[in-house]
């Protein structure tokens, strides 16, 4: 049974499309994890489950409820922890996780019973009762998803929930939502961190471009490529121009399966290749052309591989790519000014 249905979902800001025909399927009871660079459409989809946007066009559902047509309904099943963390800074935490309750309908006996449930599951005992105003960025997020999870909900939607966050409060959060995903609550993780994704999701979904481009288990989809993985730099390496000719001149290499040009990693290249003999064969078809090996790394699939080869970068590439579009936008409009 599927708690979420998300069925050709399309949604643009003007002339820009976050989402493209995104269609997605999350399983009741599972740890569902959506992998994609910042821009990639995986806010928007959040926000169009959560019903805080309509989409443009497609079909969404919630434990069967029409998001569209029955929002309320739909909010009573879910809790949300968006990307900004939003608390008052002049409440306690107590005092904003007893309003929180209160804005649920919950009656004071169930109400501060959760929260001193919570409280302690989150390990905030020794600073609840401090002003909210005083807290560091991990405090803030472990009260944040409190209060997502004060009316006990089926589904909990995180979006990069640990953004930023210190070791002692990431590995809190990890830990409650291991704990919360085997007492049966629906968890959809939204992340652009690769460990993240396999520390804790039994299923996901890598989205780009507002489309899903590949899904189902990370350890199913890291077997699924097959073969081992190669990092290569040689001294020639200076630009794409000169990578580019490297990468022409390996893929044709026997054993060598793709040849992907790494910029984040100073123009290194990625290969999927049939096990360690091809190695030997690279070496060889390198020196008959004079390049040198700088550097060279052999190793089995990880998410990071999964993404480059459903993408063809690598997920830091994207996420520089995104960055330079802003860029570029913000000098544009500095210029017109």
């Amino acid at each position: 049974m599927y708690l979420i249905e998300l069925e050709e979902i399309v949604k643009a800001y003007g002339a820009v499309k976050a989402l493209n025909g995104l269609t997605l399927k999350v399983p009741n009871g599972s740890l569902y994890g959506l992998l994609g660079p910042n821009g990639s459409g995986k806010t928007t989809t959040l926000r169009i489950l959560c019903t805080l946007l309509s989409p443009d066009s497609g079909h969404a559902t919630v434990a069967g409820i029409n998001v569209l047509k029955d929002p309320r309904s739909v909010r009573s099943e879910i809790g949300y922890v968006a990307q900004e963390v939003a608390v008052d800074k002049i409440l306690t935490g107590l005092e904003l996780l007893q309003l929180q309750g209160d804005l649920y309908h919950l009656n004071s006996t169930d109400r501060d019973s959760r929260i001193t449930e919570l409280t302690e599951r989150l390990d905030m005992k020794s600073w609840i009762n401090r002003r909210c105003g005083s807290y560091s960025g991990g405090m803030k997020r472990r009260l944040d998803l409190a209060s997502g999870l004060l009316h006990k909900p089926r589904l909990l939607v995180l979006d990069e929930p640990t953004v930023g966050l210190d070791i002692e409060s990431r590995s809190a959060i990890w830990n409650l939502l291991r704990e919360l995903k085997s007492e049966g609550t629906t968890i959809l993780l939204s992340t652009h961190y690769l460990e993240e994704v396999e520390a804790l999701a039994d299923q996901m979904a890598i989205i780009d471009e507002g489309c899903v481009i590949a899904e189902g288990s990370p350890e199913g989809l890291k077997q699924k490529l097959g073969g081992d993985r190669v990092t290569l730099r040689v001294r020639e390496f200076s630009d794409e121009y000169e990578s580019s000719k490297v990468r022409d001149l390996l893929v044709n290499v026997e054993g060598v399966r793709q040849v992907v040009v790494n910029r984040a990693q100073g123009f290194s290249l990625n290969l999927v290749v049939d096990g360690e003999p091809v190695l030997l064969r690279l070496r060889e078809e390198l020196d008959r052309s004079n390049f040198q090996v700088f550097a060279l790394s052999h190793s089995r699939p990880s998410l990071d591989d999964v993404y480059l080869q459903a993408t063809g970068r690598t997920l830091m590439d994207a996420e520089l790519a995104v960055s330079g579009q802003r860029d570029t936008k913000l000098e544009s409009k500095q210029a017109m000014r």
